[in-house]
């Protein structure tokens, strides 16, 4: 196998393989220097987790500390460690960038291309199985729109996926254009060093503000043994977490009403809640925004951060000027604006030398695509923890490849005749809706659709049958084609 990406996902795929299939050979292709992927790549001031580490951390490695909303550093600590810990740190090919796979029915693998980084020659390695682990955006290129009279502002523009290290806002205006997660943890992280920092967002999103230390995690992990305790505050944050998803879905309205009531406690005496944090969408439309301790509304309440609701019409030498004519005075600004969206870290497919067409091809249980053989992919959940997602993949992946072990077949591929539906996301936020058709789509009924549940998909990929009809295995090409509609 061929694992591509040591980040969250990579990683965690890596350890699955060492547990579950002893003795195969495998490696992993990184095209950055260090493990972490997300958690190595941002490094701008208060990066952290916006979902909580029992269960972004990984199930056969719990996350042994009470504080369930972590910093990008311990994040990227506990990577490292867990990679260390179960001998796949040394898996790792580093500056390696996956740029084109092509599969070979006769021969049964993968013939893999990737671009030394570091050295700028081409590799090709082959495998029987490709495991795209890669995430879902661009690393190199993060979304940044042309803003009118960019070119005239004196100071500095900085995206947070390209953050400087040495940029000095001590004492400084600060502008931040955004109002995703990204742009609510900025704010606070940077209102203590700078003179003022101004929030601007076209619309607002929905905020919630959640302990920092999991109170139930604190008691039990000085009752009970680390991994015990653990557990049960997962599972309780995963319950927790698919019965608000739930009843957002369910009763949109009454959750509005609620998030806005709460919100409104913790705003300034006279701050417009409905204006500044009441979204025209409903909830989980979008992923919503969690503020670990309400350190948003302190910054608020301090009068160090303010929110400005209104659209940016230009920049000025020495600012921002809005649509609605007011001006922001700025020394730095900062465009949270979000991500580009990207399949497998760019890299191209081919089957018997047809390329595939990602945005035509159709998911097998969010994890596989229509028609491509010996392929995986991890993208996780867009309402829960990214980890939950990615374990039950990378188990599904090692009982598959047990199961062919077992009855000797040489590959297997989803086969649909079904044409997909809809977008593999359902999320409406701006970085999807720019980039969806660059994903594969989901088809109208399972497996072909994906569904946001965990309990019911532990059901599916842990114990689903595997030879459910959609999945053809085989020693020979035939197997491959479509079944009558």
């Amino acid at each position: 196998m061929l694992i591509v990406g040591a980040g969250l996902s990579g990683i965690g795929a890596a350890c699955h393989l060492q547990k579950k299939r002893p003795g195969r050979t495998y490696a992993i292709l990184e095209a950055r220097a260090a493990i972490g992927g997300t958690w190595d790549l941002f490094r701008y001031p208060g990066i952290r987790s916006d979902s909580d580490m029992f269960t972004l951390g990984y199930r056969f490695s719990p996350w042994p500390k009470a504080k369930g909303i972590a910093d990008g550093a311990s994040i990227r600590e506990y990577v490292w460690r867990t990679a260390r810990e179960h001998g796949v740190a040394g898996k790792i090919r580093f500056h390696h960038r996956v740029t084109r796979a092509e599969w070979s029915t006769a021969k049964a693998c993968w013939t893999v291309q990737a671009e030394r980084l570091d050295t700028g020659e081409t590799v090709r390695l082959t495998c029987g199985f490709l495991f795209a682990n890669t995430g879902y955006y661009r690393y190199d290129q993060g979304f940044a729109p042309e803003f009118p009279g960019a070119g005239r502002f004196t100071g500095p523009v900085v995206h947070p996926q390209h953050w400087p290290q040495d940029l000095d806002y001590t004492g400084r205006r600060v502008v931040i254009i955004g109002s995703g997660a990204t742009a609510v943890t900025l704010v606070p992280a940077m209102a203590h060093a700078a003179e003022h920092v101004t929030m601007v967002q076209r619309s607002p999103g929905y905020v919630v503000s959640a302990p920092s230390t999991d109170p139930v995690a604190d008691v039990l992990l000085g009752m009970l043994p680390a991994k015990a305790a653990a557990s049960i505050v997962r599972w309780k944050n995963v319950l927790t977490g698919l019965l608000f998803y739930q009843l957002s879905r369910r009763r949109p309205r009454l959750v509005k009403r609620l998030l806005l009531k709460r919100v409104r406690g913790q705003l300034p005496l006279g701050y417009d809640a409905d204006l500044h944090f009441g979204p025209r969408y409903d909830p989980w439309d979008q992923r919503l925004c969690v503020v670990p301790d309400g350190d948003l509304f302190k910054a608020l309440h301090e009068g160090s951060a303010s929110i400005v609701t209104d659209r940016v019409d230009t920049f000025t030498e020495n600012g921002i000027q809005l649509a609605s004519g007011r001006e922001l005075p700025a020394d730095v600004v900062i465009t949270a604006t979000g991500l580009n969206l990207m399949f497998a870290g760019g890299m191209t497919l081919s089957v018997d030398g047809a390329a595939v067409e990602i945005g035509a091809t159709t998911t097998y249980k969010g994890m596989m695509l229509s028609g491509v053989p010996n392929f995986a992919f991890t993208i996780g959940y867009t309402n829960a923890s990214w980890t939950l997602k990615a374990d039950l993949v990378s188990g599904y992946v090692c009982r598959l490849l047990n199961h062919m072990d077992k009855r000797g077949y040489r590959f297997c591929a989803p086969i649909t005749s079904v044409p997909p539906t809809e977008p593999f996301i359902g999320l409406k936020s701006g970085y999807v809706t720019r980039g969806i058709d660059a994903l594969p789509k989901q088809g109208p009924a399972a497996p072909w659709r994906l569904h946001q549940n965990y309990l019911r998909d532990v059901l599916l990929m842990r114990h689903g049958s595997l030879e459910d009809g959609a999945m053809r295995f085989s020693r020979s090409v035939s197997a491959l084609k479509a079944p009558v509609a």
